[in-house]
């Protein structure tokens, strides 16, 4: 009876309560003590440290104050990690969304900017309650490279000018091909001090990732800018010059200037604020899930963006996002759950009234500086040099989507490159459907002794260790979701795992990038992964994703690899057997 009760509690379907359940909930059910909490305050302060510098730069970049980017990351923080589906995920302002936020202020000013990003949070509220984040999922994993290329390449354009300390004659111009001759013409009047300070900055913050890793670099190099800035009297440009400093609370909550004709004229870059917020939580939500293990609940992450988009607008702050560097550095300092995000926030809210004087002296060259870094890691080489060898369908998507976000507009690039990688996929279909034109329509009879045991998702070999896992159909970036969600499972429990492709007639990236992360996850547990039944093509994509021998086995079939792994399997045994008569004796 027992059984039968949780196999049905286990295929019954989620209601609503179980979808948008907050992590913070669940983490709580589990049982969270004292030990619990040091390690989320070890990592929410660890999380603060990082986000300081990088939040007031972000809106400095952005077109608003470094005081607005700390309203927002202390309630994007506190709210994204108190609703949100991921166990990890630290919310705040993100550098992909510089170009947007600046050129909305350009356009509509700050009031605009404000009523953009409520309403961007109830279209992700609503987009989270339809349940439609699931799809966002399907964007090509090119397209994602090269508008995140695409945004790095226009930050470090923009901080040109505070690099070089350069005085221009009218307003710095936001597309890049009309910045560029403006920087050239203002190029003679660089001030030394302040490519020194810059130049510093990125020294001290590279330098310390290489001889120091666990130290906090960003901020040791806004400290060491602010102080000489103050002892030395140096001639630049600071927070306290430009902006007249921080102030020493937050603000109270109020509406901007709301009218039909307000919502009706800054209602597209809400939707392209969604839409990137959407793209980006959900991708580090997956960034996190891959480090941890864990699962997150899309929709729920959607909802809790919305609301801390609506609280970030009423308090004056920018767009808030899920930022992959800041849940990456929550993640590697061993956070327990979301309370180490809240912490975060509550950590940020006391440097604003306990050291918001200091802050004055801090050097927009050096802001400048740590954007520099910035704009250089959140460009994936690795990944757009595999891309680019991968196939010219791939490459032409990710050079499409780069170059489309570098000089025209990031929502345009997105659409584009999903529709370019739409097209290629049908293409490639109707390729492979003219190779599979000489199948039968009506198989032929069989003997019983030539019939074959129905294609299943799991085939569990002899040894219990090892499972057969066989994808059948076209593994490309729409599918990667749901095979990738199995294959980890599976991953999880195996010592060693057989994944059969004799029946995939085609992948893609996304899903060549899907496997090499279960490859590195069976690896990394000491386990054995054998491929079988690859076709030439399908093999080449994986090894230009790095999943060659020794890393993974390929055989001819299934039979192969699992006698293979049967002889590893078997051999690692009797060394532990003799090792355990030898502790033994």
């Amino acid at each position: 009876m027992k059984t039968a009760t949780s196999t049905n509690e286990r295929h019954r379907k989620p209601g609503f309560v179980d979808l948008f359940t907050p992590k913070l909930v669940t983490v709580l059910r589990e049982g969270y003590g004292l030990a619990h909490l040091r390690a989320d305050a070890i990592a929410g302060l660890t999380v603060a440290i990082v986000a300081l510098p990088l939040s007031m730069a972000i809106a400095i970049a952005s077109g608003a104050t470094p005081a607005q980017g700390l309203y927002t990351a202390i309630i994007g923080g506190i709210l994204v990690s108190l609703l949100g589906g991921s166990r990890f995920q630290i919310g705040g302002p993100a550098g992909a969304f510089i170009v947007l936020v600046a050129a909305t202020v350009q356009e509509h000013r700050m009031d605009g900017l404000l009523l953009a990003t409520i309403l961007a949070g109830i279209i992700l509220v609503l987009i989270g309650l339809l349940r439609l984040g699931t799809y966002i999922k399907f964007i090509p994993y090119p397209v994602t490279v090269g508008f995140t290329a695409g945004i790095a390449v226009i930050i470090f354009a923009s901080q040109i000018k505070d690099l070089l300390g350069l005085t221009l004659e009218g307003k710095e111009p936001g597309p890049l091909l009309d910045k560029i001759p403006v920087i050239w013409n203002a190029l003679p009047g660089t001030d030394a001090t302040t490519v020194i300070l810059s130049g510093l900055t990125i020294l001290i913050i590279v330098g310390l990732k290489h001889v120091r890793p666990h130290w906090p670099g960003m901020l040791v190099a806004v400290v060491c800018a602010a102080a000489a800035t103050a002892l030395f009297n140096l001639p630049v440009s600071t927070i306290g010059s430009v902006f007249g400093g921080i102030p020493d609370s937050l603000p109270v909550p109020s509406l901007p200037e709301i009218s039909f004709a307000k919502m009706q004229a800054v209602l597209p870059n809400a939707i392209a604020f969604a839409l990137l917020g959407a793209i980006e939580s959900l991708l580090s939500a997956v960034v996190a899930d891959g480090m941890t293990g864990r699962r997150h609940r899309s929709n729920c992450e959607l909802v809790a963006q919305g609301v801390a988009n609506v609280a970030s607008g009423l308090f004056g702050g920018i767009c808030v996002t899920g930022t992959i560097a800041r849940t990456a550095t929550n993640v590697r300092s061993k956070a327990h759950g979301p309370v180490a995000g809240i912490l975060h926030g509550f950590f940020l809210l006391v440097f604003i009234l306990v050291a918001a004087p200091l802050a004055s002296f801090i050097p927009l060259a050096c802001l400048a500086g740590v954007l520099a870094v910035v704009a250089w890691n959140m460009i994936e080489k690795h990944a757009i040099f595999t891309l680019l060898r991968s196939s010219r369908g791939d490459a032409a998507v990710l050079l499409t989507t780069l170059l489309l976000t570098v000089f025209r507009d990031l929502l345009e690039a997105i659409i584009v490159g999903f529709a370019l990688g739409s097209v290629l996929f049908i293409r490639r279909m109707s390729r492979m459907a003219d190779v599979e034109s000489h199948t039968p329509f009506v198989a032929e009879d069989l003997a019983d002794s030539t019939l074959v045991a129905p294609n299943s998702d799991a085939v569990s070999a002899g040894d219990p260790d090892v499972v057969v896992f066989r994808i059948s159909g076209v593994f490309f970036f729409g599918a990667t979701a749901a095979f990738g969600s199995v294959l980890d499972r599976i991953g999880d429990t195996r010592r060693a795992l057989v994944v059969d492709f004799s029946a995939v007639p085609f992948l893609d990236s996304t899903a060549a990038n899907t496997l090499a992360g279960l490859v590195q996850k069976v690896r990394g547990r000491g386990g054995q992964i054998v491929f079988c039944g690859t076709k030439h093509d399908i093999r080449r994509d994986l090894f230009v994703h790095g999943m060659k021998p020794p890393a993974v086995h390929y055989e001819a079939d299934i039979d192969e690899a699992v006698a293979w792994l049967d002889k590893r399997l078997n051999k690692s045994r009797e060394t532990a057997s003799v090792t355990t008569e030898s502790h033994g004796v």
